[in-house]
């Protein structure tokens, strides 16, 4: 298949994707621990656990929805009929014979489910986010359907719920001197994109610092984190192009894959033998009906995965993507400085060389207390990306000030100011994740993840426990984030916890104390430190990938 250098998409030669002969299978089917399946691609240990809760726990979690929809319908039927008040909003009647605009059966959920504990959600925050915060006081008269405020705060609440990983989401008027410096320079809007009048000498002296910071040839910034994925993958790739997408990866990823026209195909979560399966099928069969190569292959995953606090099989991933010469786009949103000795992600963690990635991809949102992403990597890549990225093309540029926070804040993590600040909080951030996870699992809760992972679950299951365990933590001042069915598998409710360099230790202590005391009261210490049955979350399988 003849191609140029570079095709319409911005990738390289289109030949790449022929692949070359298999040698022999490559795999053997020796059980693994819970660990790296792979020693030998793996320079450090590589432990994650996803244990696997009693029988019992299963049984009563869908009883407990099955009790609570049971009820849901015979709320509605008590509405249909006036016997209670309906609070959701309704079609009008002059408009009953229009197509629906809100359709019933969608919001069974919504009204019967979710509002019951919607007290738990959407908070109102008063104060700067660090490790600790204020929150507004609100009441509600009509069980979750509407609040009001009493004017009240409820000061001093532990904030286990923000990505302020390195806790640069602060307000220290030293540290914020170059912001304030830039906000009297820049002003606080741009008003232009960046290919009109709003490309600002701070966004290239931030492309340059985050392109050095990586070690890649060239970096590209956007004003959102979520439109860095979704505005550039349509960009990347169109129909005749295969995504293989993990399965829980971000909703910014799957949005734009579904946008870009490409075919997807999605392999369980973290597990090789699926993801080969897939690469070695796309091969074979190339695409359906006319069976021609499919023009590229990109792979789609994150660097550590913000519901199950797992991080990606880099090595591996990298072995199979040289192996069946495919293309890697890797999401390092919750690992660009949360993970490696010097904070550059999964890609320093695991000792990866940056070239091995084609598409690096990060946000500003969180480590860097800032917003905005950033795409990076050949030079080819980005000045592509420059001219046909929609976000780069239609999106309003970075503000000056918050470009100024995140070069501020690089520079601290490199030691370009003079100070060891930076790596100092990367240390801190270790040595606080792996203490509140081994706390977590002497206690005997169930928790998901990496052992280096700063985003830590812990599976409380049963959707009765999932406002209990909110209430009860928010009256001892702990504020945490706790997820249900859809966002989770329907068993699967969690509270998710995001350790910072900004707790100290007698914050996390009071936390543990709190956890300690309340996973008794509502018996969640689900523990019994066994395997997990979903093999698709750890792989059982040792390969042998060339490369």
């Amino acid at each position: 298949m003849a191609a140029s250098a570079w095709n319409r998409n911005g990738f390289g030669p289109s030949e790449n994707f022929k692949g070359k002969a298999c040698g022999r299978n490559g795999i053997h089917k020796v059980p693994q621990q819970n660990g790296a399946p792979n020693g030998r691609l793996y320079k450090r240990s590589f432990n994650e656990t996803f244990e696997q809760a009693p029988l019992y726990i299963a049984v009563f979690t869908y009883l407990g929805f099955g009790v609570v929809t049971l009820f849901g319908y015979l709320r509605d039927f008590m509405r249909a009929w006036g016997l209670e008040k309906c609070h959701m909003a309704t079609e009008r009647e002059e408009q009953k014979d229009f197509v629906p605009l809100y359709q019933d059966f969608e919001n069974f959920y919504t009204r019967n489910l979710y509002m019951r504990v919607r007290d738990n959600w959407n908070r109102p925050i008063c104060s700067m986010p660090g490790p600790q915060f204020d929150l507004m006081e609100r009441l509600t008269d009509d069980y979750n359907w509407t609040f009001r405020h009493t004017g009240r705060a409820i000061k001093d609440v532990i904030n286990m719920g923000s990505y302020n990983y390195l806790g640069f989401a602060e307000n220290s008027p030293s540290s914020l001197k170059t912001v304030m410096d830039a906000l009297n320079t820049y002003g606080a809007g741009v008003c232009s994109t960046r290919q009109e009048m709003g490309n600002l000498d701070k966004h290239e002296e931030l492309e340059e610092l985050v392109a050095h910071f990586l070690n890649v040839e060239a970096a590209m910034v956007f004003g959102m984190g979520f439109a860095t994925n979704s505005m550039n993958i349509p960009a990347l790739v169109d129909k005749g192009c295969l995504i293989l997408s993990d399965e829980l990866n971000h909703t910014s990823l799957v949005l734009g894959a579904r946008l870009s026209g490409a075919t997807i195909r999605v392999f369980k979560h973290n597990n090789m033998q699926s993801l080969e399966r897939l690469m070695r099928d796309a091969l074979v069969n190339g695409q359906p009906r006319s069976h021609r190569p499919w023009k590229k292959i990109l792979i789609l995953v994150e660097g550590i995965y913000s519901m199950e606090g797992s991080i990606v099989r880099l090595p591996e991933i990298v072995a199979l993507k040289k192996k069946y010469k495919a293309y890697l786009y890797l999401d390092e949103a919750h690992s660009i400085g949360a993970v490696g000795p010097t904070g550059r992600g999964v890609v320093e963690y695991f000792g990866v060389d940056p070239t091995d990635v084609d598409v690096l991809m990060g946000t500003f949102t969180k480590s860097f207390g800032a917003a905005g992403g950033y795409i990076a990597g050949k030079k080819e890549l980005v000045d592509y990306l420059r001219t046909h990225s929609h976000s780069a093309v239609y999106a309003t540029s970075m503000p000056s000030l918050v470009a100024q926070q995140i070069i501020r804040v690089m520079k601290c993590i490199m030691g370009v100011d003079g100070s060891t600040v930076g790596i100092q909080r990367i240390k801190q951030l270790a040595e606080n994740t792996k203490y509140f996870r081994q706390r977590l699992h002497e206690m005997g809760f169930i928790i998901y993840g990496n052992e280096d992972s700063p985003v830590v679950p812990l599976l409380l299951y049963m959707p009765g426990k999932v406002g209990a365990f909110a209430r009860h933590m928010l009256k001892k001042r702990i504020g945490v984030v706790v997820v249900g069915f859809p966002a989770t598998p329907i068993t699967e409710s969690r509270a998710r916890f995001c350790v910072s360099a900004a707790h100290t230790k007698q914050m996390l202590d009071t936390v543990l104390n709190a956890l300690d005391e309340i996973g008794d009261l509502l018996q969640v210490k689900y523990s019994r430190h066994s395997k997990s049955s979903r093999p698709e979350l750890y792989d059982e399988t040792n390969f042998e990938l060339d490369d």
